[in-house]
């Protein structure tokens, strides 16, 4: 079983808020680049209210350094 929950994409951009990424450019839509000091910039492109699954989660956290503990 996975240790990540689903999550809504608001709450996933919010905690990588807080561990020190931040929103580089927006465009129109859903996609947000983030930049973050050491790292190269990730794109996310969720809806707010969208569902993010654990697998998804899983990917994120690689590319960002997020943990189950910073949701």
């Amino acid at each position: 079983m996975s240790r990540w929950p689903a999550t809504k994409a608001k709450r996933v951009l919010a905690a990588l808020l807080r561990i020190g990424w931040s929103i580089k450019r927006q465009a129109n839509g859903s996609h947000r680049t983030l930049s973050r000091r050491g790292w190269p910039d990730f794109v996310f492109a969720f809806h707010d209210g969208e569902e993010i699954g654990p697998r998804m989660l899983s990917r994120i956290a690689k590319k960002t350094g997020l943990h189950p503990k910073d949701l």
